[in-house]
This record gives C-alpha cells, sequence and structure tokens, in this order.
C-alpha cells in the first residue's frame, strides 16, 4: 500500500490553531505584571499608622527600574496628590531605592500610594498600598483593579512579542538552510516565499511592539499607541532604542534576502557562488546576531546576575533555535510545496540540527542556572514550572528529531533504482516531450476529421498533412498553444506528485517534520511567557526580602542603607541621618552614619549612638558607640550580627547638652 502524507493546507490550519490556543492559555494564565523587579519594601510600609506626616514616601525594589515624573503618586483621603510630583533618586550601592516628597501641613487620615515604573528587562511593573496618618479613615481612592501591561493591549503585546520571535526563526532560519544545506533552494519558489514572509512577520511585529510601547507601560489605553509625544518618550528608553535598531538591521537583512535570492540563485559558475556564498554567510551572520543582540539587550539578560556573560549566551540560544525551528520550517514546506527536495540536503539539515540542539542544552543550562537559582524556585515559582514545561517540550522534540533522522538514514540508503537519477530525469523529461506531441498529435486529428467532413473535395488529402495543417494553426494560435502548455505542467505536475507520494520514505519524514514543527509552535510560545515572567530567583529574593508591607528590607547580602528624619526640639535639631550597614548580613558589618541638615549639608553633632534589639528572639539592645570621622560622618567596623531576622535599629542623637531624641526603623538582615 503506498504510504501518503497529509494534504499541507489541513495540516498548518491545524497547527495555527493549535498554536493559538495555546498560545491563548499561556497569555491567559500569566500574571501581567510580571517582570525582572519586584518591590521589596516601602517606608512607611503598607498598612501602617504614623504619629506624624513622613516627609517622604519611598519604595525600595530588587532590581534597577526607570522612573518618570509619575510613576509615584500619593493621594490624600479625598483622591488629590499629596506629593510635590519630584521623584527623589535615593539609591546607595546596590540598593534601588527611589522616593517622592510630600506637601507640608498633610491632614490626619488613609493615603494611598500608587506606583508604575518600568523594570530594567523592559517589562512594566505597578501597585499600591496605603498608610495612614494619626488614625485610619475612610478613603474615595480606587486602588486600580488592572496591572500594569495588562488588558487589550497587553495581549496584543504579548502576541506582537510572539510573532516577532516566530518571523525572526524563519528569517534566519531559512537563509541558513538555504545557504549551508540547499543551495538549490535559493530558486525554489515556495522556499523564497516562506523566508521573505519571515522578514515580514519580523518588521511587522516590530513595528507594532513600538506603537504598544507608550500605552503597555503607561495608560494601557489602545488608543494612545498614535500618541506622537508617547512615542518620542519611548525613543528615549532602553527598549526602544533596542526596537530601532532592530528595524536598521531588518534592512540590512532585505538587502541579504535580495542578493539571497537574486544574484546568488542566478550564479552558474561554482567558483563564483562559492565566493558569494562565503561572502553571504559572512554577512548575515552578523546581521542576525545583531538583531539577535536587540532581545538581549532589553530583556532578562541585560539585568539581574553576570549581565556580560549572559547577553552573548542569550545571542547564542536565539541563533540556535532559528537555525533548528527556522530550518525546520523551510524544509517542512520544502517537502510539501517544492518539486523535491536533494536528500544530501537533509543530511546537512540533520547536522545542522544536531549542533543547534547542542548549544541550545548548554546556553539553556546557563540561563536555567541565572534565572532560577535554586531547586526550590524550579518548582515553586511560576518562572520555575514554565521552565519544566519548556524542558518536557524540548526532549519530545529531540524525540521527534531523532525519529526524523531515522527517516534521514533511509532516504541517504543507496536504492538500485536511484543509481542513475540524473539519466531517469532525462527519460522523465523526454517522456513528457512524447506526451505532449500525443497530445498535439490527438488536436490536429480531430481538427483533420472535422475538415474531411466539411470539405468532400479534400478526400485525397493524408492524415499527416491534416495534422501538420492543425500543429501549424496550433502554433500560431497563442490561445491553444498556452493550453497546451498548461496541459503538459498539468501532467508532469500530476506525475512528480505520484512520485513523491510512493516514495515511503519521504512520506514519513513529512509526517516526523510536520510533528516535530507543531511541537515546536507550542515550544516558542511557552519560550514568550518566559520571557515576560519574573524570573524565579527574583521571586524567592523578593519573598525573602519581604513585601511591601514588611518596611524597607535588606536584600540578602545587599547593605542596609535608611534614612531616619529627626528633631531634637533645639537649635540645628531638625535633620536626617543616613546609616548603612555593609554587608548587612549575619556576622561582622561596617557601621556608616551621615548626619545632614534638611538641605543635605553637614551637621556636626556631639554625639551618636545605635542599638540592635532582635525581639524575635530577645537578642538586645546591642550597643554600637561609632566614632567620629569627619564633620557629620561617624563610622564603627565589626559590628556583630549574631543571627538573620527583623532587627530594630536605634539610633540616638544628641545636638546640644540637653537636646537629643532616639529614631528607630526596623530593617530585615539575612
Amino acid at each position: 500500500m503506498t504510504t501518503t502524507a497529509p494534504r499541507l493546507g489541513t495540516a498548518l490550519a491545524r497547527l495555527l490553531i493549535l498554536a493559538a490556543a495555546l498560545l491563548g492559555t499561556l497569555l491567559a494564565g500569566a500574571a501581567p505584571a510580571s517582570a525582572h523587579a519586584a518591590l521589596t519594601g516601602s517606608d512607611p510600609k503598607d498598612g501602617a499608622v504614623v504619629a506624624a506626616a513622613p516627609k517622604e514616601v519611598n519604595l525600595t525594589f530588587s532590581e534597577q527600574v526607570a522612573m518618570s515624573a509619575d510613576s509615584i503618586r500619593v493621594l490624600d483621603p479625598a483622591g488629590r496628590r499629596a506629593d510635590t510630583g519630584e521623584i527623589l533618586n535615593l539609591c546607595s550601592g546596590s540598593i534601588v531605592r527611589y522616593g517622592v516628597a510630600l506637601r507640608a501641613g498633610l491632614p490626619d487620615g488613609t493615603y494611598t500610594v500608587a506606583w508604575q515604573t518600568v523594570s530594567a528587562d523592559s517589562h512594566p511593573i505597578s501597585g499600591a498600598f496605603t498608610f495612614s496618618i494619626g488614625a485610619p479613615s475612610t478613603t474615595s481612592v480606587a486602588l486600580p483593579d488592572r496591572a500594569a501591561g495588562g488588558g487589550l493591549v497587553g495581549t496584543l503585546y504579548g502576541i506582537a512579542r510572539y510573532v516577532s520571535y516566530a518571523g525572526f526563526a524563519v528569517l534566519v532560519g531559512g537563509g541558513a538552510f538555504v545557504l549551508a544545506c540547499w543551495p538549490r533552494g535559493a530558486s525554489v519558489r515556495p522556499v523564497q516565499q516562506t523566508v521573505v514572509r519571515g522578514w515580514l512577520t519580523l518588521t511587522g511585529a516590530t513595528l507594532v511592539m513600538l506603537l504598544l510601547r507608550n500605552p503597555y507601560t503607561g495608560s494601557g489605553e489602545l488608543s494612545d499607541a498614535f500618541d506622537l509625544a508617547g512615542l518620542k518618550s519611548v525613543l528615549e528608553t532602553k527598549t526602544g532604542a533596542a526596537l530601532t535598531s532592530r528595524l536598521l538591521l531588518l534592512g540590512a537583512a532585505a538587502l541579504f534576502v535580495a542578493v539571497l535570492f537574486g544574484a546568488y540563485a542566478r550564479r552558474t559558475d561554482p567558483k563564483e557562488k562559492k565566493d558569494l556564498a562565503f561572502g553571504l554567510g559572512l554577512g548575515g551572520t552578523v546581521v542576525a546576531a545583531g538583531i539577535a543582540g536587540t532581545w538581549a539587550l532589553a530583556e532578562h539578560a541585560s539585568t539581574g546576575i553576570q549581565p556580560g556573560i549572559a547577553m552573548p549566551v542569550d545571542i547564542l540560544h536565539l541563533l540556535a533555535v532559528a537555525a533548528w525551528l527556522g530550518g525546520l520550517t523551510v524544509l517542512l514546506v520544502s517537502l510539501y510545496k517544492a518539486p523535491s527536495v536533494d536528500r544530501s540536503a537533509i543530511e546537512r539539515f540533520s547536522k545542522v540540527a544536531f549542533g543547534s540542539v547542542a548549544v541550545l542544552a548548554a546556553t539553556g543550562l546557563y540561563q536555567s542556572w541565572r534565572q532560577v537559582g535554586s531547586w526550590s524556585a524550579l518548582t515553586g515559582t511560576r518562572y520555575g514550572q514554565l521552565l519544566l514545561v519548556k524542558i518536557g517540550l524540548m526532549c519530545v522534540l529531540i524525540g521527534i528529531a531523532w525519529i526524523s533522522r531515522r527517516w534521514t538514514q533511509r532516504l541517504a540508503d543507496p536504492k538500485p533504482e536511484e543509481v542513475e537519477e540524473t539519466a531517469q530525469a532525462e527519460e522523465a523529461t523526454q517522456a513528457e516531450q512524447t506526451e505532449a506531441e500525443e497530445a498535439e498529435a490527438a488536436e490536429a486529428a480531430e481538427a483533420a476529421e472535422e475538415s474531411t467532413e466539411s470539405a468532400s473535395t479534400a478526400e485525397s488529402a493524408s492524415t499527416a498533412e491534416s495534422a501538420s495543417t492543425a500543429e501549424s494553426a496550433a502554433t500560431a494560435d497563442p490561445e491553444r498553444a498556452a493550453q497546451l502548455a498548461r496541459q503538459r505542467a498539468a501532467v508532469a505536475t500530476a506525475r512528480r506528485k505520484r512520485e513523491r507520494d510512493a516514495d515511503p520514505e519521504r512520506a514519513g519524514l513529512r509526517r516526523s517534520v510536520l510533528t516535530e514543527a507543531a511541537v515546536a509552535v507550542v515550544l516558542l510560545a511557552v519560550t514568550t511567557v518566559l520571557t515576560s515572567t519574573e524570573p524565579g530567583r527574583t521571586e524567592e529574593e523578593a519573598g525573602r526580602g519581604g513585601t511591601a508591607a514588611s518596611g524597607p528590607a535588606a536584600v540578602p547580602d545587599r547593605p542596609v542603607d535608611i534614612r531616619l528624619p529627626f528633631d531634637t526640639g533645639g537649635v540645628e535639631g531638625k535633620g536626617i541621618v543616613r546609616l548603612s550597614l555593609d554587608p548587612g548580613r549575619t556576622g561582622a558589618n561596617a557601621l556608616h552614619l551621615f548626619v545632614e541638615r534638611p538641605n543635605g549639608k553637614p551637621l556636626d553633632v556631639p554625639e551618636i549612638k545605635v542599638a540592635l534589639t532582635l525581639e524575635a528572639k530577645d537578642v538586645g539592645p546591642l550597643p554600637v558607640a561609632p566614632d567620629r570621622i569627619q564633620t557629620g560622618h561617624w563610622s564603627a567596623s565589626g559590628v556583630q550580627i549574631p543571627m538573620p531576622g527583623e532587627w530594630r535599629i536605634q539610633v540616638t542623637v544628641r545636638t546640644s547638652e540637653i537636646d537629643q531624641t532616639t529614631i528607630e526603623k526596623n530593617v530585615k538582615i539575612g
């Protein structure tokens, strides 16, 4: 029985439906505000009741964020702005902290702090909490019910991100397949169309992301996509620069595609073709790496630990994905649409795919360690769970690829009937010509018969002469010539299809490659969701550091850096103490205190003392007597923190013989 493969239209329709359904499920289940940065603390903390109005509200993040003038808003119980609108950069060392000053004379009641910013890996984050002055009260402020990056705009942006990855894979992988595996494919129209569509898809998706970037990180309103002022502000960001660079590189990619399917496809001289292939390969690699770098520059690889290593690794990872999945797509199209695919090309692609898998395994292992960090994060965080799904899909994909490799080996086995493939091709061509001549002869015979019936005086004319006359008439008639040409093409196409479908090895290879492509579509969807999900390492660190309700917490192994306003009531009794405890963990720490006037200038005080208390373990207070280094600067070395926990730091400041005050704040020390 002849083995046949499924029809391409039905198969592709099922593939697209499967991809759309899975992508919708993943995007619907993804937290829209997932990102690399997380809020680890605030002052005042969520739900706190303070006796007097603070001078400022500050927020602490686990990673660097991009702040705008309206990133932090403080609203009074009536919904009016209670802040000055001036963002304060309070970052110190590895501590990422920003604040906003409050207006003077704020009345008692419950205040709402709403914040929205963009993390260093391009994803928007937002949140809100409340604190009260004097006593809690009713408030007319409604907390936002939609996180940044959600809604219709967030869904469209996620789809555009997915489509851009798919377009990149087809563009780069398709070009690599032609150059490295099947040079003859440069002149095959279905291959040309596939690669060009990959370029169009990536270009269109990049433009959509650039337009949606402003509402995606801001208002969430689709109409803001055409706000020119917003677009200008986007172009000034790191992500905007990456998307713009991608568009410029796509211009160079268009030139590459034009040469590949133009001058390279028409070259007949082997040496010239080889030289041009070398130039295209070198230039194409540079352009492809540059396009991949636009993702590495703007997303997870650009922030966190070891960005200098992570970004090149991410570029290699993307190129390996493109070489495998993009080449697989072009191979699938060729198996269904092209008249024939050289077996040597399939063998070479099998080797390219194997090398790509090896690169993916090495780079993926590093990326997993960098983004997850621990076994608990692998199973206990959304990022880790999605990563396990991706690993499972990769294993399935490798298994199917192994089956495809088996079919490829069968194709590579020599068969007696294929020893003289070129001669048979010539015979097939001659057979096609013979059939065409027979068809023309039949047409001529019919015309001769009609001529015989209508003209009785021409009985002596022979059939050969009538056929010759009819053939000449057909040659002179362009419409008849076109009809005969279409008949010949249809006969040739039907013959090639019968021969192709009668080959069980090719049919098996087509089915396995189609299944491999379907799993690859699902894998790409999971990867897209991973790029917008908070890494497990960050999520666990944020959990250990505490939520926004836990106060300004120190991320483990990072210095404690706090600001303590004071007022002793005497002359020059107002000021701020900036305290730094480095490295902010158990064991010996270096303590630095900077006493400043409200205008930021150093304030010389007679005495300052520090005490540390861990109430949960009934430890302390542990006194610390810092030494005066210079005006406004006090220091102590070897400050011992015996165990981790939430420590209360008390600072006593004396500004004169009789004027002093004690201020305190709780911090978590890992």
